[in-house]
């Protein structure tokens, strides 16, 4: 990893000095090692970076080829074959990778030391090659401009999130305290919710609502109604955390709309996607047709195997791709969002496929600015450089007990550029508090 210009251990530091000063230094991510590059002429160079030779997946262009990436500023500025590497600062030899946008991740929870899921943001998102994450529902309207000043503003990870209908956030719920966030409804309050959105359109791109039984009793359609008023109000979308819920899941559905999103779509267990027989329940896939999203959120205890394996063989295929990344799940069994992309891969999805739903997907679900999720040119220079290790790879899952998959393909973040920069080390140590 190269994210900071130190000479080759064997480079005299006259040369390295001379070609920093006069010619694009080069960086192999294979090795770490500086490449000689071609030389220089006496004009600036045209871009700052280029991303050399990596097979380039950007599902928002329908682009799955070998291809460079010229950087200029903190946008792409080219996507071509064969770019001359004399034109840039810095080349980054990518070959043998492949390189995606900016993974962005729509699920994880980073309020670190507040909730007591959070961790740290950075080793866990922009360090495994997610450039863009949603902190979904770890703050509420009480607790969220705490989340704003010492995490979104702080982090350098692009950092959004949803705000919990629950003022007080998840900051209640934990192994030593089992009581959840919305046991008592008079902490669901739609006006200080919409008062809080109102004033962080920003970075706020929706409300988030837990459901399980021991987070909103046996009242979760009362909770729901409440965030549904909020979301309304806002005219932003709703993310609701389904699985063990006092309520039929058809009855949930029943007050979705267009545009919102149910996150644990593929745990096991009661209260999920599939009837007693093991079916796609008729009112998911209505729901589906009418423009709600399932996503992942993997977790600590929202993914199936076998709910998996029998929804892909129906042809229900989610929406996006997220990690449910916390405290209790960070040292497996989710690890990071491309251990979730490879157990996708494992389910029989193309590299293409899940790439899309964690780039192009995403950005269509929430507000994002304009140019996340795709590396046209003149989008954000957010670039994502991973390689696929072959091998035998153990993959758990978060039902009780875990059910174990033997997986021959492993995605593994390599680089991460953000706006242009590269960051530090896709390699930092995730240290669990």
């Amino acid at each position: 990893m190269c994210g900071h210009l130190h000479p080759h251990p064997r480079m005299p530091r006259r040369k390295f000095l001379r070609q920093v000063a006069v010619g694009p230094l080069a960086c192999s991510l294979g090795t770490g090692h500086w490449l000689e590059a071609a030389p220089q002429a006496a004009a600036p160079p045209r871009y700052d970076v280029i991303v050399r030779g990596g097979r380039v997946v950007d599902p928002a262009r329908k682009l799955s080829a070998i291809r460079d990436i010229a950087i200029r500023g903190t946008k792409v500025a080219r996507v071509a074959e064969n770019i001359p590497l004399s034109e840039a600062r810095l080349v980054l030899d990518a070959r043998g990778r492949i390189v995606t946008p900016g993974l962005i991740d729509i699920h994880v929870h980073v309020y670190d030391g507040v909730a007591p899921l959070g961790i740290p943001a950075d080793p866990n998102c922009i360090a495994k090659g997610v450039t863009t994450a949603v902190d979904a529902g770890s703050a509420g309207a009480h607790t969220f401009p705490g989340l704003r000043r010492m995490v979104i503003n702080t982090a350098a990870t692009r950092l959004y999130a949803l705000l919990n209908i629950s003022v007080v956030g998840q900051s209640t719920l934990s192994d030593d305290n089992p009581w959840g966030e919305l046991l008592d409804l008079r902490y669901a309050n739609p006006k200080l919710a919409i008062r809080t959105i109102e004033q962080n359109r920003d970075v706020i791109l929706g409300v988030k609502i837990r459901l399980t039984r021991n987070i909103a009793g046996d009242h979760d359609l009362e909770a729901l109604k409440l965030a549904r008023e909020a979301s309304d109000a806002v005219g932003l979308p709703l993310m609701v955390h389904i699985g063990g819920q006092y309520s039929p899941l058809p009855r949930i559905l029943a007050m979705l709309k267009r545009g919102d999103v149910i996150t644990h779509s593929f745990r096991g267990g009661e209260g999920g996607i599939l009837d007693a027989q093991g079916r796609i329940i008729p009112d998911v896939r209505r729901a589906v047709e009418q423009g709600v999203h399932l996503d992942v959120g993997h977790g600590a205890g929202s993914f199936s195997w076998r709910t998996a394996e029998t929804a892909v063989k129906q042809e229900l295929l989610p929406g996006t791709i997220s990690s449910d990344v916390h405290q209790f799940n960070v040292a497996g069994p989710v690890f990071d969002l491309a251990t979730i992309l490879s157990k996708f891969l494992h389910l029989g999805l193309t590299l293409e496929q899940v790439i899309e739903r964690a780039t192009a997907s995403p950005a269509r679900v929430f507000g994002f600015p304009s140019g996340l999720g795709t590396l046209a040119e003149g989008a954000e220079a957010d670039i994502a450089i991973l390689k696929m290790e072959e091998g035998d790879f153990e993959f758990l899952d978060s039902e009780q007990p875990r059910q174990l998959r033997i997986a021959h393909r492993k995605l593994v973040p390599v680089a991460t550029l953000k706006g242009g920069q590269l960051y530090g080390s896709a390699t930092i140590p995730v240290v669990r508090a």
